[in-house]
C-alpha cells in the first residue's frame, strides 16, 4: 500500500507529494504568467491546486489566467481556487476566445471537448472541429503573447488501435486512427492534428512545444457517472451496488493516479525536450474484469461483480496501455502510487468530501 494513511486527506497528501517531486522545477516559473486551457476539468483542477500550492509555499509570485466557458460554475465547485489571487478566470470558448492582455511565458493547453458531451453521444464532427479549431486558436495566441513553452496534453488515442502484439504502445509507433471509423477516431485524429499545429506554430514563432500523450487515469475529481469504466465501478462500489461489466471483461487497460500524472505534466513542460512526444500513464496492465474485482475488494461494501459478456475463443483482445520508458529514463519520472492505493484514495475522497451523487 506504499504507506498510505487513510486518515490523511488524499488531496493535501497528494499535493504535498507533487510539490516535493517537482520542487527543483518551480523556480523556472518565478514571476511568470501562465495561460491554461482545460483548467476547470479533471486534469486542470489538479494543475491549479498544485500551481497554487507551489506559488504560495515557494513565493513564486507567478500568475495563471485560466480559460473557462462558465466561471460561475467553477467558482461554485472550487471556490478556494477561484478566490486565490494568483488565479484569474478568463471567460471564453476555446474556439474563439478573446486573447487576454499582456505576455505569457508558458501555456498549458489541456482543453478538449467535455467528457459529458462524449457521454451524451457528441457528433464526431463537432468533437473534431472543436478540438482542432481550439488548438489553432491557442497556437495563434501563443504566437502573439511571448510564449516560450507550450505543453499540449494529447491522447493515446492519437496512435490509433494498439496492435495486439504490442503489449505497450511506444512513442515510435507510426500508426494512426482509422478514418473510416469516425466515432472511434474523431478524438485521436483531432489530437494528431492539434499536435501538428502546435509543432508548426512553435517552429514558425520560436516557442517550445512539449506533447504529453495521456492514457487512462483515476483520482479525486474524476467523474464517476459517465463513460469511464473505473469511475462507474467506484461509484457502484461506494453505493453498495453490483459492479456490472457490460463487455466480456477482457480489454486490457492501465490507470495512473492523478498525483503521478500531475507530476509528470509539470516535469514534461518544464524539463522535457521541445518537439518530442512523451507517453503519460501506467504500465501496470489489468483487464477490465480484474479491475472490477479489484474495485470490489477495495470497498467495505463487498459489491458483487457481474460480467455480462462471454469471451470469444480466438478473439482479438483490445489493448490500451502505454510504454512510458522514455519519460522515465529521460526525465527521471516514476510511478509512485499503485492501482490499489489509487482506488482507495479516490474512494476515500468521495466518501469524505462529496456525496456519491455529485
Amino acid at each position: 500500500m506504499n504507506g498510505y494513511d487513510k486518515g490523511v486527506s488524499p488531496i493535501q497528501d497528494d499535493l504535498d507529494h507533487i510539490l516535493a517531486d517537482t520542487a527543483a522545477l518551480w523556480p523556472l516559473l518565478k514571476g511568470q504568467r501562465l495561460f491554461i486551457t482545460g483548467g476547470t476539468g479533471f486534469f486542470g483542477k489538479w494543475l491549479l491546486e498544485s500551481f497554487c500550492l507551489a506559488n504560495d509555499r515557494l513565493g513564486l509570485d507567478a500568475q495563471a489566467v485560466v480559460l473557462t466557458r462558465n466561471p460561475e460554475s467553477f467558482s461554485r465547485q472550487m471556490p478556494h481556487l477561484a478566490a486565490n489571487p494568483a488565479i484569474k478566470l478568463h471567460t471564453g470558448d476555446i474556439r474563439n476566445f478573446p486573447f487576454p492582455d499582456g505576455e505569457f511565458s508558458h501555456i498549458i493547453h489541456a482543453s478538449t471537448t467535455s467528457a459529458v458531451a462524449t457521454y451524451n453521444n457528441e457528433r464526431p464532427i463537432d468533437k473534431f472541429t472543436t478540438i482542432v479549431h481550439g488548438a489553432q486558436r491557442v497556437c495563434e495566441f501563443a504566437s502573439q503573447c511571448g510564449c516560450r513553452n507550450m505543453l499540449l496534453t494529447s491522447s493515446g488515442s492519437a496512435y490509433g488501435p494498439q496492435p495486439e502484439n504490442y503489449p505497450f504502445m511506444p512513442e515510435s509507433w507510426t500508426g494512426a486512427p482509422q478514418v473510416f471509423t469516425p466515432e472511434a477516431s474523431a478524438l485521436g485524429e483531432s489530437k494528431r492534428v492539434s499536435e501538428l499545429l502546435a509543432c508548426m506554430y512553435g517552429e514558425q514563432y520560436s516557442f517550445g512545444v512539449k506533447i504529453a500523450r495521456c492514457f487512462s487515469f483515476v483520482g479525486p475529481h474524476l467523474q464517476l457517472d459517465i463513460h469511464y469504466a473505473i469511475g462507474n465501478f467506484i461509484r457502484a462500489a461506494l453505493e453498495g451496488r453490483q459492479i456490472v461489466v457490460n463487455g466480456d471483461g477482457t480489454p486490457l487497460r492501465s490507470y495512473q493516479y492523478i498525483s503521478d500524472l500531475i507530476t509528470w505534466l509539470w516535469t514534461i513542460m518544464l524539463k522535457g525536450e521541445s518537439g518530442r512526444l512523451y507517453n503519460v500513464g501506467s504500465m501496470d496492465t489489468i483487464s477490465i474484469g480484474e479491475l472490477a474485482a479489484l474495485v470490489a475488494s477495495c470497498s467495505g461494501n463487498r459489491s458483487e461483480v457481474r460480467i455480462l459478456g462471454k469471451p470469444v475463443a480466438g478473439g482479438k483482445v483490445n489493448v490500451y496501455v502505454p510504454d512510458t520508458n522514455r519519460a522515465m529514463k529521460e526525465l527521471g519520472l516514476q510511478q509512485r502510487v499503485g492501482l490499489q492505493e489509487a482506488i482507495m484514495k479516490t474512494m476515500d475522497f468521495y466518501e469524505e468530501h462529496v456525496s456519491h451523487e455529485a
